[in-house]
């Protein structure tokens, strides 16, 4: 879940690497710090806890910043150990600094072994002990030899930028389970965790399999396996510099939401012919979908609350059962699933760690396997059976919106289509509801996005609540999930989200006068239902805001969305939900992009 940059070539190397840290801030930001050879080429190392700016602060005194050409950064989501300066990357020895994404699961015996050894520990972090077993090897071997040997000592998720001391003319790379590429640029190359670290300064890159080792220079890139040479593939990145930057948004999160009708009409248009949905241009087993006896959606956070979604589209449009797991339990309860079954795993950056994990699972009990994935050649979308890519763009923000967005989108649009395929929609409810899809959903969800006054006053209504709970029947409940994990993780009010029938059953006792209660209510033959359970919770004093396409008499204050196929006004109640968070976030004067304790790739368990 850290960001790793590393930079060798023309330019003031500590300039590149900061730059660098900037753009991988929403990987993780609890600390952050520097490797780089000096004037004299001895390593310098600069790390300090916090935000970004501390660590550049203590650069100021360092001297050797301006003339150094080589070096590695980092900035850290703390697993092991605090966030302190002890515990800050790069961690090492004067013959070497090493930065790290990932878990080593093995390093506490590790530690034993190298402190019996002489060795002493600064910090509380597995990191230190894979850098102080490899200055170990280095000892005896050489660099390719002592790297390759770390590795297969290692237990757990990795990826490692090296700088060695003596070597200041090159960067060694090398991953597992953990993304990792290389920036490919004209006298300067990069490695870096994901490509919006330089984009400003390349959008050509090779991706780091795993196995392989990378030596980086500034006139060149070697890649071995097993200590042969590998030829790979330059890509260019499809994203800009402008699209990973604010663009005069106060916040990403914002400017991300205002990007969601654009991203839906990018996703759909090209999976659309005719009026119909048209997946032949994929590399998808559409035939093998339709068959499929069960679908399993397997994901993490909001990507699975996207999977809710799709379970009830499936359901009630192509009438396919659909099981809906979290990624890190699928792994570990045996699931049921094998030939015949379909296991989709929707991850936004394709590198999740339990969701390849379970995609990995899925495949070992010979069922076909599909991705729903924002990033090209991530390591989901690489090792599925067939991929679906959403064409979001990047998401900086850490609370995700525009990715759950293109996700039930994207799957709405496939549900379509396997409904079509297997007779349970007329071709005239099929093109009606691509054409929502296409046309009207991209519309409303700007209506709903043009209302920020409107919504700013109900953020009001809450702002100052402890409590929140959120109801909602049929694919509203599936809603009411995403609402009340966007609420909280970026204004850290305390909600649930509840199959409103259920709040009789006993959660209603925490019921209090004066506690909001978000109501969902777009299911035509379910508002007369939601409008009972509106009453119930009122009896008790809560102040109800209904999200519906109608007024709703008996709530305190309705939020009416734009007219659109009831089957398909979840995306403008998402954005509605989106916006209530966000606004309610910066009334409470958090951190919008960058919520507490949180990183947006997470890529260990």
């Amino acid at each position: 879940m850290c960001g790793i940059i590393g930079y060798i070539g023309k330019d003031n190397s500590v300039e590149r690497l900061v730059e660098g840290l900037r753009a991988l801030e929403y990987r993780g930001y609890d600390s952050a710090g520097v490797a780089f050879f000096g004037e004299s080429g001895e390593l310098i190392r600069v790390k300090a806890a916090g935000r970004l700016a501390n660590m550049e602060e203590k650069l100021k005194s360092v001297s050797g910043t301006s003339s150094s050409h080589c070096g590695i950064g980092h900035t850290r989501w703390a697993t092991h150990g605090a966030p302190s300066d002890a515990n800050s990357h790069p961690h090492g020895t004067a013959a070497l600094q090493l930065v790290h994404n990932g878990i080593i699961e093995n390093y506490a015996g590790i530690r034993e072994e190298l402190t019996a050894l002489g060795y002493v520990f600064e910090s509380d972090t597995d990191t230190e002990a894979a850098a102080k077993l490899l200055d170990w090897y280095r000892r005896t071997d050489d660099s390719l030899t002592a790297i390759a040997r770390l590795t297969k000592r290692l237990c757990g998720s990795y990826a490692f930028g090296i700088v060695f001391a003596g070597e200041p003319d090159r960067i060694y790379a090398v991953r597992k389970d953990s993304p990792l590429i290389i920036g490919v640029g004209d006298g300067e190359n990069f490695i870096a965790s994901d490509i919006t670290a330089i984009l400003s300064r390349t959008r050509r890159y090779c991706q780091l399999d795993e196995g392989e080792i990378a030596v980086v220079k500034s006139d060149g890139i070697t890649i071995l396996k097993d200590g042969v040479r590998v030829e790979k593939e330059i890509k260019t990145a499809l994203w800009d510099t402008e699209a990973a930057e604010r663009g005069g948004f106060p916040h990403f999160m914002l400017k991300e939401i205002h990007e969601e009708p654009d991203a839906i009409k990018k996703t759909l248009g090209p999976r659309i012919s005719g009026g119909l949905p048209d997946f032949s241009g994929e590399k998808l087993d559409a035939k093998a979908l339709t068959e499929a006896s069960r679908l399993h959606i397997v994901a993490c956070g909001t990507a699975m609350h996207a999977g809710l979604i799709a379970r009830e589209l499936f359901n009630r449009l192509a009438r396919i059962p659909v099981e809906v797991w979290t990624a890190s339990e699928f792994r570990y309860c045996d699931p049921l699933v094998g030939k015949g079954d379909i296991v989709t795993i929707i991850s936004q950056s394709g590198e999740t760690a339990d969701s390849l994990a379970a995609l990995r699972l899925a495949k070992s009990k010979g069922a076909k396997t599909l991705a729903v994935v924002n990033v090209v050649g991530s390591s989901i979308a690489r090792e599925a059976d067939s991929v679906l890519y959403t064409l979001a763009g990047p998401e900086i923000a850490v609370a995700s919106t525009k990715a759950y967005t293109v996700q039930t989108s994207l799957l709405a649009l496939l549900a379509v289509d396997c409904g079509l395929r297997r007779g349970i929609l007329s071709e005239a409810d099929a093109r009606a509801l691509t054409n929502e899809l296409s046309c009207r959903a991209p519309e409303a969800v700007g209506e709903v996005i043009s209302r920020a006054e409107e919504l700013k006053l109900l953020a009001g209504r809450i702002k100052d609540s402890e409590d929140l709970f959120f109801i909602g029947r049929g694919i509203d409940c599936a809603l009411a999930s995403e609402g009340s994990l966007k609420l909280k993780e970026i204004s850290y009010i305390h909600s649930e989200a509840y199959a409103a029938g259920e709040l009789k059953h006993g959660t209603i006792s925490l019921i209090v006068p004066g506690t909001p209660v978000i109501a969902l209510c777009t299911v035509p033959e379910l508002v007369g239902k939601m409008v009972s359970n509106i009453r119930e919770v009122k009896a008790r004093g809560a102040e109800v805001i209904a999200i519906a396409s109608d007024i709703i008499a008996e709530a305190d204050a309705t939020l009416t969305l734009p007219q659109i196929d009831p089957r398909l006004a979840f995306l403008p109640a998402a954005a509605a939900l989106q916006l209530l968070a966000y606004h309610t976030s910066v009334s409470r004067g958090c951190d919008v992009d960058k919520p507490r304790n949180l990183a947006k790739s997470v890529t260990v368990e």
